[in-house]
């Protein structure tokens, strides 16, 4: 089974947990740098931007889990986590620290505050099936991607919200506060394969 990590300093960790098991993963709460070594992969989850980079500058974790992406760890980022994987952050805070993996443009808290937090249905072919049912709290939107980036859903508007590069992944809604746990899956897809030993 997996080991799906869940960076575990602020913000939606039970959720993705729990999102995590009916996935059929191992969830794996991180806080230290040695932590990264036992996952198959990493979920950055929604919470606060700002908070969560603080800490994790403050742990120790941004330049371990820098090299860890450019050598390949699958990282998904939600909301929040979002943020915090694009190359490009409009509207952050001087020095706010960012991991800067992801090519995309990410503008924060793009959808207003908590009480214009909204939910809608997606279509993402990517996850096959009805369409799906995405929550939207204080979202980013992802203004632009670079060469490479395949957008995975955007609103009617035609905002993205969804996409992937690669290993990575960045949604700017919450999958773990539903019950629909296709996105979870389609992340366990990205998930690097332990070498078998003959």
């Amino acid at each position: 089974m997996p080991a799906v990590g869940i960076l575990a300093l602020q913000g939606d960790v039970a959720e993705h947990a729990a999102a995590v098991r009916r996935a059929g993963a191992r969830p794996v709460e991180v806080r230290l740098p040695a932590q990264l070594d036992a996952v198959d992969g990493l979920i950055i989850p929604g919470g606060e931007s700002t908070a969560i980079g603080k800490l994790m500058a403050g742990w120790g974790l941004l330049e371990p889990l820098r090299e860890r992406i450019a050598a390949g760890l699958p990282v998904w980022g939600t909301c929040a986590g979002a943020i915090l994987l694009a190359r490009h952050v409009l509207d952050a805070l001087p020095g706010q620290p960012l991991l800067e993996s992801m090519d995309i443009t990410v503008r924060r808290n793009a959808f207003g505050r908590q009480l214009q937090s909204f939910t809608t249905t997606l279509d993402v072919p990517a996850i096959g099936g009805p369409p799906f049912q995405a929550v939207f709290i204080r979202a980013p939107k992802i203004e632009a991607v670079g060469e490479g980036v395949e957008v995975l859903a955007r609103l009617p508007d035609g905002t993205i919200v969804a996409a992937r590069q690669g290993a990575l992944l960045a949604s700017s809604f919450h999958p773990e506060l539903t019950g629909d746990v296709r996105f979870h899956r389609l992340f366990l897809t990205t998930l690097r394969q332990p070498a078998t030993v003959e």
